[in-house]
């Protein structure tokens, strides 16, 4: 049996649910007495309430303070099939608990939430019109597809060893939670769409820790939503994802934003879309991030940084004092998530691979940026027949969803720069693996760029940097610099 962190004060006899009837054959409710044996620990101000070897079929229930929730090895707790054994707190979810402090769920067992069968049963309500599918959507709403957990206002919450996997929708969100700690969790969740492997959302002081998040959308997913609250204070560390979107996503929720913020040591693989995204579109400040040590293979884009303006209620936001460094990225040719149940959908625009981007917004630059020992190995390819677009044609879409590929095809292949101050590159490679019709960089409006020790190697026969509308440029020799006139 797993030894757990100790709770403050928590007594050390268990609650084996077992005591207040429940049964582990799978097929058993087992709601009321999981409830059961939370609320008497919790009658108790304190305890830990166990759960044994076995599958136990449980709707809705909800945590207390003080209280844990211990899973052995070898135990299952299994979400029902049927939406009518859920309730809803922001969203429908299997697990809930709201203004609580000092809550854990640990141990070495199982969270599956039967996200398949649960979709149907959904779908199931569409038909005879419970659930409508939004106008503009094609399938039932997030707000109608349970999750697993949902930890709102909390404090001291404490999320070790278990596996949760197969949501119906998100898998597990934090809300508003300070002192928050997620460590050594594993998430397989690719039952249906919207699967995002960890949503963190406007907490403070967390730590994210040794996960291994394998989810059909976002891996490990930081969103803001309100303009009074952000996420701050915060440490991904040593984790592993593979993720039908992205792996490491900042927004695209943004309307507080982003301070204070470490990702390290991550290791990417098969990710359909970027790596790494930092991106605050609803007028949040995203600030004072490192990004280190990442090794990505069979991802879609290196990195993403966008500065937007979708929430027009409000100015643009800021994104400045930015560090990447210590990263290496392949991005094949071919589709990185191949074989995903749900993989990522089609792109609205015909492109070749995408470049890595940092673009801000006409009005408001990216400022303050450090990119060093960085290492991008392009598949290539790209071809005039498959699109084409001058470095004075790319379109500005402050307002649209922030992704690598808004803009559609982009005149660069390694690096493409637009709205942007104050940006060092160093030590950078990148590598093209075969031709294409690009050039290796583009810097568009950018002031104040210095860009030391690069090498680009491969089969471009000309390393070239275009600039257009730029100022106070020291470029490498290297690298040949050609001018685009301003229309």
């Amino acid at each position: 049996m797993i030894v757990l962190f100790a709770l403050a004060g928590i007594a050390s006899t268990p609650l084996d649910i077992r005591a207040f009837g429940a049964i582990g054959d799978g097929v058993t409710m087992c709601t009321a007495s999981i409830q059961a044996a939370i609320d008497k620990a919790a009658a108790a101000g304190k305890g830990v309430v166990e759960v044994p070897v076995g599958t136990y079929l449980t709707g809705s229930i909800h945590l207390r303070s003080h209280v844990g929730i211990r899973l052995d090895k070898g135990a299952t707790l299994l979400g029902s099939s049927q939406r009518k054994d859920y309730v809803r707190g922001n969203w429908f979810s299997l697990i809930l608990a709201k203004g609580l402090d000092d809550i854990s769920i640990t141990g070495e067992g199982t969270i599956d939430g039967q996200g398949k069968a649960l979709a149907q049963d959904v779908l199931r309500m569409v038909e005879i019109g419970e659930v409508k599918i939004p106008a503009k959507g094609w399938r039932p709403s997030e707000l109608d597809r349970p999750q697993i957990l949902e930890i709102q206002e909390c404090h001291r919450v404490r999320i070790e060893g278990v596996t949760i996997k197969n949501s119906c929708c998100w898998v597990q969100t934090y809300y508003k939670c300070v002192d928050l700690t997620i460590k050594g969790i594993h998430v397989d969740s690719k039952a249906y769409w919207n699967n995002d492997g960890i949503d963190v959302v406007d907490c403070k002081k967390v730590r994210i820790t040794g996960c291994d998040i394998d989810a059909a959308d976002d891996g490990i997913c930081l969103k803001s939503n309100t303009k009074d609250a952000m996420c701050e204070d915060i440490l991904v560390d040593n984790c592993r994802v593979r993720s039908s979107a992205s792996a490491i996503k900042f927004g695209t929720a943004s309307h507080g934003g982003f301070r204070n913020i470490q990702v390290k040591d991550i290791s990417v693989r098969d990710t359909y879309r970027s790596a790494v995204a930092l991106e605050s579109v609803d007028g949040g400040t995203l600030e004072n991030v490192i990004v280190e040590n990442i090794k990505a293979v069979n991802t879609g884009n290196a990195f993403f940084i966008r500065l937007g303006h979708r929430n027009l209620r409000v100015p643009p936001g800021h994104v400045h004092r930015l560090i990447l460094r210590d990263i290496d990225v392949q991005v094949p040719t071919g589709q990185p998530d191949k074989g995903y149940p749900f993989p990522g959908p089609p792109f609205l625009e015909p492109h070749n691979l995408v470049p890595s981007s940092i673009v801000g917004h006409r009005d408001e630059p990216i400022e303050d940026v450090l990119l060093e020992r960085i290492k991008i190995r392009f598949g290539g390819g790209g071809t005039k027949s498959v699109a084409f677009r001058a470095v004075d044609q790319v379109p500005e879409r402050p307002s649209d969803y922030p992704d690598f590929t808004e803009f559609g095809e982009l005149p660069a292949w390694g690096i493409y720069l637009r709205h942007v101050k104050g940006l060092k590159i160093k030590d950078l490679t990148v590598t093209l693996d075969s031709a294409d019709y690009r050039p290796a960089f583009v810097a568009d409006d950018v002031n104040g760029l210095s860009m030391d020790a690069i090498k680009v190697t491969g089969v471009d026969p000309s390393p070239t940097i275009i600039v257009r509308g730029s100022r106070d440029l020291h470029i490498d020799k290297t690298l040949k610099t050609v001018s685009a006139p301003i229309h």
